[in-house]
Protein backbone atom coordinates (compact mmCIF):
# COMPACT_ATOMS: atom_id res chain seq x y z
CA UNK A 1 0.00 0.00 0.00
CA UNK A 2 3.10 2.34 0.63
CA UNK A 3 3.49 5.26 -2.01
CA UNK A 4 -0.43 5.53 -2.89
CA UNK A 5 -1.30 8.84 -3.05
CA UNK A 6 -5.19 8.30 -4.59
CA UNK A 7 -6.90 5.89 -1.53
CA UNK A 8 -10.39 4.97 -0.44
CA UNK A 9 -9.21 4.43 2.72
CA UNK A 10 -9.38 0.60 2.45
CA UNK A 11 -6.28 -1.94 4.08
CA UNK A 12 -5.47 -5.07 3.55
CA UNK A 13 -7.60 -8.09 4.73
CA UNK A 14 -6.96 -11.70 4.09
CA UNK A 15 -9.42 -13.24 1.63
CA UNK A 16 -10.06 -16.82 1.44
CA UNK A 17 -9.69 -17.49 -2.25
CA UNK A 18 -9.82 -21.18 -1.60
CA UNK A 19 -12.11 -24.72 -2.49
CA UNK A 20 -15.49 -23.30 -4.24
CA UNK A 21 -14.87 -19.69 -3.91
CA UNK A 22 -11.75 -19.42 -6.36
CA UNK A 23 -10.65 -19.18 -10.08
CA UNK A 24 -10.06 -21.71 -12.18
CA UNK A 25 -7.86 -22.03 -14.80
CA UNK A 26 -7.80 -24.56 -18.06
CA UNK A 27 -5.18 -26.83 -17.36
CA UNK A 28 -4.83 -26.99 -21.67
CA UNK A 29 -5.66 -23.74 -22.83
CA UNK A 30 -6.61 -23.29 -26.23
CA UNK A 31 -7.14 -20.72 -28.85
CA UNK A 32 -9.88 -18.73 -28.98
CA UNK A 33 -11.90 -18.14 -32.28
CA UNK A 34 -12.45 -14.62 -31.64
CA UNK A 35 -9.75 -13.70 -29.46
CA UNK A 36 -10.89 -10.50 -26.66
CA UNK A 37 -9.35 -7.31 -25.97
CA UNK A 38 -9.26 -5.63 -22.86
CA UNK A 39 -9.35 -2.73 -23.65
CA UNK A 40 -12.69 -0.67 -22.52
CA UNK A 41 -13.82 -3.50 -21.20
CA UNK A 42 -13.29 -6.85 -18.44
CA UNK A 43 -13.20 -3.84 -16.01
CA UNK A 44 -14.69 -5.89 -13.49
CA UNK A 45 -13.08 -9.25 -11.19
CA UNK A 46 -9.38 -10.48 -12.23
CA UNK A 47 -8.09 -10.98 -15.33
CA UNK A 48 -5.12 -13.35 -14.30
CA UNK A 49 -3.35 -13.96 -11.43
CA UNK A 50 0.01 -13.46 -10.01
CA UNK A 51 2.18 -16.45 -9.04
CA UNK A 52 2.29 -15.72 -5.66
CA UNK A 53 -1.73 -15.96 -5.38
CA UNK A 54 -2.39 -12.45 -5.68
CA UNK A 55 -5.06 -11.73 -8.45
CA UNK A 56 -4.55 -9.17 -11.43
CA UNK A 57 -7.39 -6.86 -12.13
CA UNK A 58 -7.60 -4.69 -15.97
CA UNK A 59 -5.17 -2.27 -15.85
CA UNK A 60 -7.94 0.39 -16.08
CA UNK A 61 -10.07 1.11 -13.22
CA UNK A 62 -13.71 0.06 -13.18
CA UNK A 63 -13.83 3.98 -14.69
CA UNK A 64 -11.65 3.03 -17.59
CA UNK A 65 -8.60 5.01 -16.36
CA UNK A 66 -4.94 3.43 -15.96
CA UNK A 67 -4.36 2.62 -12.39
CA UNK A 68 -1.06 3.25 -12.59
CA UNK A 69 -1.07 6.42 -14.39
CA UNK A 70 -3.43 8.80 -11.44
CA UNK A 71 -1.54 7.38 -8.05
CA UNK A 72 -4.24 4.66 -7.51
CA UNK A 73 -1.21 1.85 -6.82
CA UNK A 74 1.56 1.02 -4.81
CA UNK A 75 5.32 0.23 -5.09
CA UNK A 76 4.10 -3.31 -6.27
CA UNK A 77 1.57 -2.14 -8.26
CA UNK A 78 -1.63 -2.88 -6.26
CA UNK A 79 -4.14 -1.92 -3.89
CA UNK A 80 -7.10 -2.33 -2.11
CA UNK A 81 -10.54 -2.82 -3.78
CA UNK A 82 -13.64 -1.72 -1.82
CA UNK A 83 -13.73 -5.16 0.06
CA UNK A 84 -10.23 -4.14 1.64
CA UNK A 85 -8.87 -6.68 -0.97
CA UNK A 86 -5.61 -6.51 -2.53
CA UNK A 87 -4.94 -7.17 -5.65
CA UNK A 88 -2.58 -5.76 -8.88
CA UNK A 89 -3.17 -3.79 -11.75
CA UNK A 90 -0.27 -4.03 -13.38
CA UNK A 91 2.70 -6.92 -13.41
CA UNK A 92 3.57 -7.76 -10.70
CA UNK A 93 7.45 -7.47 -11.99
CA UNK A 94 9.06 -7.88 -8.52
CA UNK A 95 8.61 -11.81 -8.70
CA UNK A 96 10.68 -12.11 -11.40
CA UNK A 97 13.55 -13.14 -8.86
CA UNK A 98 11.33 -14.79 -7.01
CA UNK A 99 9.86 -17.27 -8.98
CA UNK A 100 13.73 -18.07 -10.52
CA UNK A 101 14.34 -17.39 -14.35
CA UNK A 102 12.14 -19.18 -16.93
CA UNK A 103 8.96 -19.31 -14.69
CA UNK A 104 6.11 -17.44 -15.66
CA UNK A 105 5.05 -14.39 -12.99
CA UNK A 106 1.70 -14.91 -13.57
CA UNK A 107 -1.02 -16.89 -15.24
CA UNK A 108 -4.08 -15.29 -17.62
CA UNK A 109 -7.33 -16.67 -16.43
CA UNK A 110 -7.38 -18.05 -19.80
CA UNK A 111 -4.75 -20.35 -19.04
CA UNK A 112 -1.94 -18.59 -20.77
CA UNK A 113 1.36 -18.06 -18.46
CA UNK A 114 2.62 -14.54 -18.37
CA UNK A 115 6.53 -14.41 -18.43
CA UNK A 116 8.58 -10.99 -17.32
CA UNK A 117 10.10 -8.33 -19.25
CA UNK A 118 12.47 -11.21 -21.39
CA UNK A 119 11.86 -14.42 -22.86
CA UNK A 120 13.52 -17.67 -20.68
CA UNK A 121 17.23 -16.95 -22.40
CA UNK A 122 16.91 -13.32 -21.83
CA UNK A 123 16.05 -12.09 -24.38
CA UNK A 124 13.97 -9.42 -25.76
CA UNK A 125 10.56 -10.91 -26.81
CA UNK A 126 9.99 -10.04 -30.31
CA UNK A 127 6.56 -9.60 -32.47
CA UNK A 128 4.43 -9.61 -29.94
CA UNK A 129 0.66 -8.73 -30.40
CA UNK A 130 -1.72 -6.56 -29.65
CA UNK A 131 -2.08 -8.85 -25.74
CA UNK A 132 1.49 -8.56 -25.57
CA UNK A 133 1.93 -12.36 -26.33
CA UNK A 134 3.71 -14.51 -29.04
CA UNK A 135 4.80 -18.17 -29.99
CA UNK A 136 7.92 -19.62 -29.60
CA UNK A 137 9.28 -23.09 -30.39
CA UNK A 138 9.98 -23.59 -26.26
CA UNK A 139 6.94 -22.62 -24.78
CA UNK A 140 3.94 -22.26 -27.63
CA UNK A 141 1.90 -19.18 -26.83
CA UNK A 142 2.21 -17.05 -24.10
CA UNK A 143 2.31 -13.27 -22.75
CA UNK A 144 4.71 -10.72 -21.66
CA UNK A 145 4.80 -8.06 -18.77
CA UNK A 146 5.67 -4.57 -20.07
CA UNK A 147 6.21 -1.22 -18.17
CA UNK A 148 3.60 0.88 -20.23
CA UNK A 149 0.02 -0.18 -21.00
CA UNK A 150 -1.08 -2.81 -21.10
CA UNK A 151 1.44 -3.72 -18.23
CA UNK A 152 -0.23 -7.59 -18.31
CA UNK A 153 -1.90 -10.07 -20.93
CA UNK A 154 -3.43 -7.02 -22.91
CA UNK A 155 -6.67 -9.33 -23.79
CA UNK A 156 -7.67 -13.27 -24.29
CA UNK A 157 -5.90 -15.17 -27.22
CA UNK A 158 -7.58 -18.01 -25.53
CA UNK A 159 -11.10 -18.85 -24.87
CA UNK A 160 -12.72 -17.87 -21.24
CA UNK A 161 -16.43 -17.00 -20.43
CA UNK A 162 -18.11 -14.12 -20.12
CA UNK A 163 -20.37 -13.10 -17.45
CA UNK A 164 -21.85 -10.04 -15.86
CA UNK A 165 -19.07 -7.89 -17.40
CA UNK A 166 -16.06 -10.08 -15.97
CA UNK A 167 -14.43 -13.02 -16.76
CA UNK A 168 -16.11 -16.32 -14.81
CA UNK A 169 -15.90 -17.57 -12.41
CA UNK A 170 -14.99 -14.78 -9.94
CA UNK A 171 -14.48 -15.42 -6.30
CA UNK A 172 -15.72 -13.94 -3.57
CA UNK A 173 -14.07 -11.40 -0.78
CA UNK A 174 -15.36 -11.03 2.70
CA UNK A 175 -15.43 -7.37 3.81
CA UNK A 176 -15.69 -6.03 7.08
CA UNK A 177 -17.29 -3.16 7.06
CA UNK A 178 -18.84 -0.40 4.24
CA UNK A 179 -16.33 1.09 1.76
CA UNK A 180 -15.74 4.28 2.07
CA UNK A 181 -14.77 7.55 -0.02
CA UNK A 182 -11.58 8.68 -1.48
CA UNK A 183 -9.69 10.75 0.85
CA UNK A 184 -8.50 13.37 -0.67
CA UNK A 185 -4.72 14.79 -0.23
CA UNK A 186 -3.81 10.94 1.64
CA UNK A 187 -0.94 9.62 0.76
CA UNK A 188 0.37 6.22 2.82
CA UNK A 189 3.35 6.53 4.23
CA UNK A 190 3.70 3.04 5.79
CA UNK A 191 2.79 -0.50 6.31
CA UNK A 192 3.34 -3.06 8.78
CA UNK A 193 2.42 -6.12 10.68
CA UNK A 194 2.65 -5.35 14.44
CA UNK A 195 1.60 -8.91 15.54
CA UNK A 196 -0.02 -12.13 14.58
CA UNK A 197 -3.42 -11.13 12.40
CA UNK A 198 -2.31 -7.42 13.88
CA UNK A 199 -1.33 -4.39 11.16
CA UNK A 200 -0.83 -0.76 10.89
CA UNK A 201 -0.81 1.46 8.18
CA UNK A 202 0.15 4.85 8.64
CA UNK A 203 -0.33 7.95 6.02
CA UNK A 204 -0.23 11.88 5.43
CA UNK A 205 -3.31 14.31 5.51
CA UNK A 206 -1.05 17.39 4.57
CA UNK A 207 1.41 17.50 7.64
CA UNK A 208 -1.04 15.48 9.51
CA UNK A 209 0.55 12.14 10.62
CA UNK A 210 -2.74 9.57 11.02
CA UNK A 211 -3.37 5.11 11.40
CA UNK A 212 -5.19 2.85 10.70
CA UNK A 213 -4.38 -0.04 13.10
CA UNK A 214 -6.46 -3.48 12.83
CA UNK A 215 -6.53 -6.83 13.57
CA UNK A 216 -8.29 -10.12 12.25
CA UNK A 217 -9.60 -12.41 14.96
CA UNK A 218 -10.20 -16.51 14.05
CA UNK A 219 -13.80 -15.77 15.06
CA UNK A 220 -14.54 -12.99 12.14
CA UNK A 221 -13.84 -9.91 14.31
CA UNK A 222 -11.97 -7.29 12.85
CA UNK A 223 -10.85 -4.66 15.12
CA UNK A 224 -10.29 -1.22 13.66
CA UNK A 225 -8.77 1.99 15.32
CA UNK A 226 -8.56 4.84 13.54
CA UNK A 227 -5.93 7.32 15.12
CA UNK A 228 -6.98 10.36 12.94
CA UNK A 229 -4.12 12.83 14.85
CA UNK A 230 -5.72 15.73 15.63
CA UNK A 231 -9.23 14.69 14.94
CA UNK A 232 -9.02 11.91 17.74
CA UNK A 233 -8.92 8.23 17.77
CA UNK A 234 -12.51 5.91 17.23
CA UNK A 235 -12.29 2.58 17.47
CA UNK A 236 -14.34 -0.09 15.49
CA UNK A 237 -15.58 -3.70 15.68
CA UNK A 238 -16.94 -5.74 12.58
CA UNK A 239 -17.93 -9.42 11.77
CA UNK A 240 -17.04 -10.44 8.65
CA UNK A 241 -19.46 -11.79 6.22
CA UNK A 242 -22.12 -12.96 8.57
CA UNK A 243 -25.21 -11.56 6.60
CA UNK A 244 -27.72 -9.45 8.87
CA UNK A 245 -25.46 -9.60 12.08
CA UNK A 246 -25.20 -6.10 13.03
CA UNK A 247 -21.40 -5.09 13.52
CA UNK A 248 -20.85 -2.96 16.67
CA UNK A 249 -18.90 0.30 17.17
CA UNK A 250 -17.11 0.84 20.38
CA UNK A 251 -16.14 4.18 21.04
CA UNK A 252 -12.53 4.58 22.76
CA UNK A 253 -9.94 7.38 24.08
CA UNK A 254 -11.69 10.33 22.56
CA UNK A 255 -14.83 11.99 20.41
CA UNK A 256 -16.54 9.09 18.06
CA UNK A 257 -14.40 10.74 15.02
CA UNK A 258 -13.47 8.77 12.27
CA UNK A 259 -11.77 9.26 8.58
CA UNK A 260 -13.34 11.27 6.40
CA UNK A 261 -15.64 9.79 4.21
CA UNK A 262 -16.28 6.85 6.99
CA UNK A 263 -19.55 6.22 8.86
CA UNK A 264 -19.22 6.53 13.10
CA UNK A 265 -22.20 3.38 13.25
CA UNK A 266 -21.07 0.73 10.94
CA UNK A 267 -23.18 -0.94 8.77
CA UNK A 268 -24.47 -4.82 8.22
CA UNK A 269 -21.39 -6.28 6.17
CA UNK A 270 -22.24 -6.82 2.54
CA UNK A 271 -20.72 -9.38 0.19
CA UNK A 272 -19.00 -7.60 -2.47
CA UNK A 273 -17.38 -9.68 -5.74
CA UNK A 274 -13.13 -8.81 -6.30
CA UNK A 275 -13.12 -5.54 -6.63
CA UNK A 276 -14.09 -3.68 -9.97
CA UNK A 277 -17.69 -4.50 -10.01
CA UNK A 278 -18.03 -0.77 -10.97
CA UNK A 279 -17.96 1.03 -8.11
CA UNK A 280 -20.12 3.54 -8.14
CA UNK A 281 -18.66 6.08 -6.12
CA UNK A 282 -15.11 4.97 -6.03
CA UNK A 283 -13.93 2.06 -5.01
CA UNK A 284 -11.47 1.75 -6.85
CA UNK A 285 -15.17 5.95 -6.53
CA UNK A 286 -13.58 6.09 -5.81
CA UNK A 287 -10.39 6.90 -7.17
CA UNK A 288 -10.14 3.14 -7.76
CA UNK A 289 -11.69 2.58 -6.75
CA UNK A 290 -12.34 0.76 -7.33
CA UNK A 291 -12.11 -2.89 -7.10
CA UNK A 292 -12.84 -6.20 -5.48
CA UNK A 293 -13.72 -9.69 -6.95
CA UNK A 294 -16.67 -11.16 -6.23
CA UNK A 295 -17.97 -10.03 -2.44
CA UNK A 296 -20.53 -11.41 -0.39
CA UNK A 297 -23.29 -9.39 -2.92
CA UNK A 298 -21.08 -9.27 -6.27
CA UNK A 299 -18.81 -5.79 -6.97
CA UNK A 300 -15.80 -6.41 -8.35
CA UNK A 301 -14.40 -3.79 -7.34
CA UNK A 302 -14.03 -1.85 -7.78
CA UNK A 303 -19.93 -1.65 -6.35
CA UNK A 304 -21.25 -2.14 -2.94
CA UNK A 305 -25.31 -1.93 -2.11
CA UNK A 306 -28.35 -3.54 -0.41
CA UNK A 307 -31.92 -3.22 -1.66
CA UNK A 308 -35.50 -3.63 -1.21
CA UNK A 309 -37.11 -5.93 -3.64
CA UNK A 310 -40.50 -4.93 -5.15
CA UNK A 311 -43.91 -6.46 -5.31
CA UNK A 312 -42.70 -9.36 -7.26
CA UNK A 313 -39.22 -10.05 -4.92
CA UNK A 314 -37.27 -8.72 -7.95
CA UNK A 315 -33.95 -6.35 -7.09
CA UNK A 316 -34.83 -2.35 -8.21
CA UNK A 317 -32.63 -2.41 -11.74
CA UNK A 318 -31.86 0.88 -13.74
CA UNK A 319 -31.08 -0.25 -17.69
CA UNK A 320 -31.56 1.81 -20.79
CA UNK A 321 -32.78 0.46 -24.38
CA UNK A 322 -29.83 2.31 -26.34
CA UNK A 323 -27.01 1.23 -23.84
CA UNK A 324 -26.52 -1.52 -21.82
CA UNK A 325 -24.33 -1.72 -18.63
CA UNK A 326 -21.11 -0.87 -19.25
CA UNK A 327 -21.49 -0.22 -22.75
CA UNK A 328 -20.44 2.74 -25.22
CA UNK A 329 -22.87 5.44 -24.62
CA UNK A 330 -24.85 6.30 -28.48
CA UNK A 331 -22.62 9.85 -29.48
CA UNK A 332 -27.07 11.70 -29.98
CA UNK A 333 -26.23 11.34 -26.10
CA UNK A 334 -22.38 13.05 -25.73
CA UNK A 335 -21.26 17.01 -26.22
CA UNK A 336 -20.23 15.59 -29.78
CA UNK A 337 -23.64 14.80 -30.76
CA UNK A 338 -27.32 16.12 -29.56
CA UNK A 339 -26.31 16.48 -26.33
CA UNK A 340 -29.70 15.33 -25.27
CA UNK A 341 -30.55 13.10 -22.25
CA UNK A 342 -30.42 9.32 -22.75
CA UNK A 343 -33.74 7.17 -21.64
CA UNK A 344 -33.76 5.51 -19.15
CA UNK A 345 -36.41 2.41 -17.70
CA UNK A 346 -36.01 0.85 -14.65
CA UNK A 347 -38.14 -2.33 -12.26
CA UNK A 348 -38.50 -3.69 -9.29
CA UNK A 349 -38.91 -0.93 -6.94
CA UNK A 350 -40.10 -1.39 -3.52
CA UNK A 351 -43.96 -0.83 -3.16
CA UNK A 352 -43.73 1.63 -0.50
CA UNK A 353 -41.67 4.04 -3.18
CA UNK A 354 -43.24 7.44 -3.00
CA UNK A 355 -40.76 9.41 -5.31
CA UNK A 356 -37.44 8.16 -7.36
CA UNK A 357 -34.11 10.94 -7.87
CA UNK A 358 -31.67 10.30 -10.70
CA UNK A 359 -28.22 11.63 -10.60
CA UNK A 360 -25.48 11.11 -13.27
CA UNK A 361 -21.90 11.47 -11.99
CA UNK A 362 -18.16 10.56 -12.98
CA UNK A 363 -14.92 10.82 -10.97
CA UNK A 364 -12.23 12.94 -12.93
CA UNK A 365 -8.38 10.89 -12.59
CA UNK A 366 -8.08 13.00 -9.40
CA UNK A 367 -10.63 11.55 -7.80
CA UNK A 368 -12.99 14.68 -7.95
CA UNK A 369 -16.73 14.45 -8.47
CA UNK A 370 -18.60 15.43 -11.85
CA UNK A 371 -22.36 15.23 -11.92
CA UNK A 372 -24.23 15.49 -15.43
CA UNK A 373 -27.97 15.25 -14.24
CA UNK A 374 -30.20 15.73 -11.15
CA UNK A 375 -33.74 14.87 -11.29
CA UNK A 376 -35.98 14.13 -8.56
CA UNK A 377 -39.30 13.91 -7.10
CA UNK A 378 -40.43 12.08 -10.46
CA UNK A 379 -43.77 10.00 -9.22
CA UNK A 380 -43.92 6.26 -7.59
CA UNK A 381 -45.74 5.23 -10.87
CA UNK A 382 -42.94 6.41 -13.23
CA UNK A 383 -40.93 3.33 -14.83
CA UNK A 384 -38.71 5.05 -17.10
CA UNK A 385 -37.67 8.57 -19.02
CA UNK A 386 -37.57 9.16 -23.03
CA UNK A 387 -34.97 10.54 -24.26
CA UNK A 388 -34.91 14.53 -24.02
CA UNK A 389 -37.14 14.09 -21.48
CA UNK A 390 -38.81 17.43 -20.21
CA UNK A 391 -41.69 18.19 -17.41
CA UNK A 392 -41.49 15.13 -15.54
CA UNK A 393 -39.62 15.44 -12.19
CA UNK A 394 -38.09 18.40 -10.16
CA UNK A 395 -34.45 19.58 -12.06
CA UNK A 396 -31.35 20.68 -10.30
CA UNK A 397 -27.88 22.06 -11.96
CA UNK A 398 -24.96 20.24 -13.48
CA UNK A 399 -21.11 20.51 -12.56
CA UNK A 400 -20.42 20.88 -16.32
CA UNK A 401 -21.81 24.90 -17.00
CA UNK A 402 -23.43 24.99 -13.98
CA UNK A 403 -26.74 24.98 -15.55
CA UNK A 404 -29.98 23.84 -15.23
CA UNK A 405 -30.80 20.04 -16.21
CA UNK A 406 -28.77 16.97 -18.20
CA UNK A 407 -25.14 17.97 -19.48
CA UNK A 408 -23.78 15.47 -21.90
CA UNK A 409 -20.61 14.26 -21.53
CA UNK A 410 -17.53 15.48 -23.10
CA UNK A 411 -14.82 14.02 -22.19
CA UNK A 412 -11.25 16.31 -22.56
CA UNK A 413 -8.75 13.80 -22.16
CA UNK A 414 -8.00 10.59 -24.20
CA UNK A 415 -9.37 7.07 -23.97
CA UNK A 416 -12.70 5.59 -22.23
CA UNK A 417 -14.53 7.68 -19.61
CA UNK A 418 -17.05 5.67 -17.18
CA UNK A 419 -20.03 7.28 -16.45
CA UNK A 420 -22.33 6.14 -13.67
CA UNK A 421 -26.32 6.96 -13.67
CA UNK A 422 -28.10 5.89 -10.51
CA UNK A 423 -31.45 5.63 -9.67
CA UNK A 424 -33.30 6.52 -6.09
CA UNK A 425 -36.34 4.93 -4.90
CA UNK A 426 -37.23 7.30 -2.04
CA UNK A 427 -39.88 6.89 1.06
CA UNK A 428 -41.41 10.49 0.62
CA UNK A 429 -40.61 13.16 -2.19
CA UNK A 430 -38.39 15.49 -1.43
CA UNK A 431 -39.03 19.11 -0.03
CA UNK A 432 -35.47 21.32 -1.00
CA UNK A 433 -36.34 24.96 -0.78
CA UNK A 434 -33.49 25.98 -3.18
CA UNK A 435 -33.60 27.06 -6.46
CA UNK A 436 -32.67 24.69 -9.23
CA UNK A 437 -29.21 26.62 -9.87
CA UNK A 438 -28.58 25.61 -6.61
CA UNK A 439 -29.57 22.01 -5.92
CA UNK A 440 -26.43 20.44 -6.84
CA UNK A 441 -25.24 16.68 -6.47
CA UNK A 442 -23.92 17.22 -2.60
CA UNK A 443 -27.37 18.41 -2.00
CA UNK A 444 -30.06 16.33 -3.70
CA UNK A 445 -27.53 13.45 -1.81
CA UNK A 446 -28.24 15.40 1.36
CA UNK A 447 -31.83 15.74 1.34
CA UNK A 448 -31.55 11.84 0.67
CA UNK A 449 -30.44 10.61 3.45
CA UNK A 450 -32.64 8.65 5.41
CA UNK A 451 -35.24 8.27 2.87
CA UNK A 452 -33.06 5.73 -0.17
CA UNK A 453 -35.33 2.35 0.06
CA UNK A 454 -33.41 1.14 -2.51
CA UNK A 455 -30.97 2.12 -5.66
CA UNK A 456 -29.19 0.84 -8.97
CA UNK A 457 -26.53 1.48 -10.91
CA UNK A 458 -25.84 1.72 -14.77
CA UNK A 459 -22.84 2.37 -15.93
CA UNK A 460 -22.05 3.74 -19.46
CA UNK A 461 -18.90 4.25 -21.45
CA UNK A 462 -18.29 7.69 -23.43
CA UNK A 463 -15.59 7.82 -26.25
CA UNK A 464 -14.68 11.39 -28.24
CA UNK A 465 -15.08 11.13 -31.13
CA UNK A 466 -11.32 12.59 -32.28
CA UNK A 467 -8.96 9.86 -32.27
CA UNK A 468 -6.87 9.41 -29.62
CA UNK A 469 -4.39 7.70 -27.37
CA UNK A 470 -4.56 4.97 -24.51
CA UNK A 471 -1.40 5.89 -22.19
CA UNK A 472 0.45 6.45 -24.79
CA UNK A 473 -0.90 3.34 -26.68
CA UNK A 474 -0.63 4.41 -30.76
CA UNK A 475 -3.68 1.73 -31.26
CA UNK A 476 -7.24 3.67 -30.34
CA UNK A 477 -8.89 2.33 -27.68
CA UNK A 478 -11.61 -0.78 -28.42
CA UNK A 479 -14.59 0.08 -26.76
CA UNK A 480 -16.95 -3.04 -25.99
CA UNK A 481 -18.30 -5.11 -28.93
CA UNK A 482 -22.14 -4.44 -28.94
CA UNK A 483 -23.11 -8.12 -28.63
CA UNK A 484 -20.72 -8.27 -25.32
CA UNK A 485 -22.66 -5.64 -23.66
CA UNK A 486 -24.87 -7.92 -21.75
CA UNK A 487 -26.72 -6.46 -19.25
CA UNK A 488 -25.87 -7.36 -15.35
CA UNK A 489 -28.12 -9.92 -14.00
CA UNK A 490 -29.89 -8.19 -10.70
CA UNK A 491 -26.95 -5.86 -10.49
CA UNK A 492 -26.31 -5.08 -6.76
CA UNK A 493 -27.20 -1.02 -6.11
CA UNK A 494 -24.79 1.33 -4.16
CA UNK A 495 -25.70 2.63 -1.13
CA UNK A 496 -25.43 6.82 -0.69
CA UNK A 497 -22.22 7.65 -0.12
CA UNK A 498 -21.41 8.49 3.29
CA UNK A 499 -20.02 11.89 3.38
CA UNK A 500 -21.25 13.79 0.01
CA UNK A 501 -18.95 16.36 0.25
CA UNK A 502 -15.98 14.18 -1.06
Amino acid sequence: MVGITNWQQQVPLPQDYTGANAWKLPLHPSPAASPLSIRGRFLRGAIALAANGVPIFNPQNNRGEVSAEIGELDQWGGHCGRADDYHYHAAPLHLQDKVGKGNPIAVALDGYPIYGLTDPDGSVPKDLDAFNGHSTTQLGYHYHASNKYPYVNGGFHGQVTEVDGQVDPQPFAQPARPAAAPLHGAKITGFEEIGKGSYKLTYLVGADTRSILYSVGSNNMVTFEYRNGKLGTNVETSVRGTDGKRPHAAQAGGPPVRTPGAPLTPQPPERRRAHHGPPGLPAESAPHAADSPSSIVPVSSDSSATASAGKTGERLTLMSPVVTEGGLLPVEFTGDGSGISPPIAWKGAPASTKAFAVIMHHIDPEGKTKWYWTLYNLPPQCHGLPKDVKGIGLLGNNSVNRGIGYAPPHSKGPGPKTYIITLYALSEPLSISAPPSEINRDLLLEAMKGKVLASSELHVVAIRTAADNLSNDKQPPRPPDAHDQGPRDNPPPPPLPRNPTQ
